[in-house]
């Protein structure tokens, strides 16, 4: 049966059923194939335009067949030769004949491995950066929407002082601008390995050139301008230092940390009923029992966000095991922790996109859970109260603790609803501030400067971030569960 080939082997979930197209290709053998013949053009050009002997017929012939890769000569040639790059060689030079005496020349396989991963990583970041600015943005708006609803906020999850749902979304929000720094910082830190040699003293080109380190240096220049880069690394071994992946990582590792913590609090939530993620018309939440709608991008993210925490161990081990110029432990796994940490951002970054552009807030759920606890939170207040009404601090504290026991003990042993304010209003003591309760307990009171830190946070730090992203803010993520 055609295509049934596919069923009966292993494929990673993070192709066939997470990630988007665009990361999926960027890290594809056509992708790093393609980028392979390019390599081999930009250095053809560059060693002509400085005077070895390559005609314009050679280059003409490598550009026309830069993407027409016959991947079953390939694979054949490898089971011969057991070299990727030079199977790879011999078959650009199959299909160019002409060129075949220059191609690679004076280069070293890390010339296109090392070169095409630092492509393929500044792409990656090119391609999660706007997806985390949408995130960004759709939370913003949120923040924005929610800056003055008052909610519990909670230390060791347990009630504590009231903040607000947008409040709340801004320390999401704060984590997530760190990561746009890191992500940023680290894809422009990026050099190009550039056109080193063999160990990266540039020997072989030197020679090429008769001895002219002026023509090397330019050589390396115009081959990593070629490809894109501002700069190469001046020093390399045979690979550019691997301590690069790891800054990679590092960063993808951070925003894992981060999308784990928000995902976290949004299924804390969800428990509670205040805040739900989307939830489609159809969408089932258990096969068992009908009514429940379970957190399951979420679930997902943090579920992903794992693993690409547990990824950022390879390049860190990877990068202290390097034995001078280079070895070759770190190939096989570089080929699977570099796109892994990538492909795993990717699909965290558009699911968090699809669960901000759609959470569901519940106030009157929200406003229940403040009134079961704010009398214990407003007990300080009505003992203020009290004070400037001529009262005795100490006797009010006690009648307000003896109080609060008894209530705490209809919550916790016999399931009741804290009844401390009809405690309060039917104890003649508090008749003085009775007209001030409403006051004392409208939860607006117990917000602080909540509101005014979102709008400054907002405008200050937020918006401005999101400013090179707006062409690209208009993307919708729609999700296959």
């Amino acid at each position: 049966m055609e295509g049934a080939d596919e069923f009966m082997k292993y494929r990673s979930p993070l192709v066939s059923r997470y990630a988007s197209k665009e990361m999926a290709y960027n890290f594809s053998d056509r992708k790093k194939f393609t980028t392979w013949r390019k390599l081999w053009i930009y250095l053809a050009k560059a060693e002509k335009a400085l005077g070895l002997p390559i005609t314009d017929a050679q280059i003409l012939e490598m550009e026309s067949h830069e993407v027409d890769i016959d991947f079953a000569m390939a694979a054949e040639e490898e089971r011969k030769l057991r070299h990727d790059v030079m199977a790879h060689v011999h078959t650009f030079a199959h299909c160019c004949p002409a060129a075949a005496p220059i191609i690679h020349l004076g280069a070293t396989s890390c010339y296109v491995g090392d070169n095409t991963d630092l492509i393929m990583l500044r792409d990656g970041f090119d391609i999660l950066l706007p997806k985390l600015a949408r995130v960004i943005d759709r939370l913003s708006n949120f923040a924005e929407k929610y800056a003055d609803l008052p909610t519990l906020g909670f230390t060791h999850y347990q009630p504590a002082q009231l903040t607000t749902v947008g409040k709340r979304a801004c320390l999401w929000l704060q984590d997530l601008a760190m990561d746009m720094r890191n992500l940023q910082r680290a894809r422009d830190d990026l050099r190009f390995r550039g056109v080193k040699g063999t160990t990266g003293t540039q020997a072989s080109f030197l020679q090429l050139f008769q001895g002219d380190h002026d023509k090397v240096e330019d050589l390396d220049r115009m081959v990593t301008e070629m490809a894109g880069f501002k700069k190469a690394y001046l020093v390399t071994g045979q690979t550019y230092s691997r301590k690069v992946d790891v800054d990679c990582l590092s960063s993808l590792a951070s925003l894992g940390a981060t999308v784990h913590k928000i995902c976290t609090d949004i299924r804390l939530l969800a428990n509670l009923k205040e805040i739900e993620e989307p939830f489609e018309k159809e969408q089932i939440g258990s096969s068992a029992m009908p009514y429940k709608r379970n957190p399951m991008r979420a679930e997902r993210c943090c579920s992903l966000a794992r693993h690409l925490v547990a990824l950022l161990a390879d390049p860190l081990q990877t990068a202290s095991v390097q034995w001078l110029e280079r070895t070759l432990d770190d190939s096989a796994n570089r080929r699977i922790s570099l796109p892994e940490s990538f492909l795993t951002a990717d699909i965290i970054l558009s699911t968090l996109q699809n669960i901000t552009e759609g959470l569901v807030v519940y106030p009157k759920v929200i406003e229940r859970h403040i009134r079961h606890e704010l009398p214990f939170m407003a007990t300080e207040n009505i003992i203020m109260a009290m004070v400037q009404a001529g009262g005795n601090r100490q006797d009010c504290h006690e009648k307000i603790r003896v109080l609060s026991q008894e209530a705490a003990a209809v919550v916790k042993q016999e399931g009741g609803d804290n009844d401390l304010l009809a405690r309060v209003q039917r104890d003649p003591y508090f008749a003085p501030v009775l007209g001030q309760l409403d006051a004392i307990l409208d939860p607006k009171t117990f917000i602080g400067r909540a509101p005014q830190q979102v709008t400054r946070f907002l405008s200050e730090e937020v918006r401005p971030m999101l400013e090179p992203y707006r062409a690209k803010m208009d993307v919708k993520i729609e999700l296959e569960l």
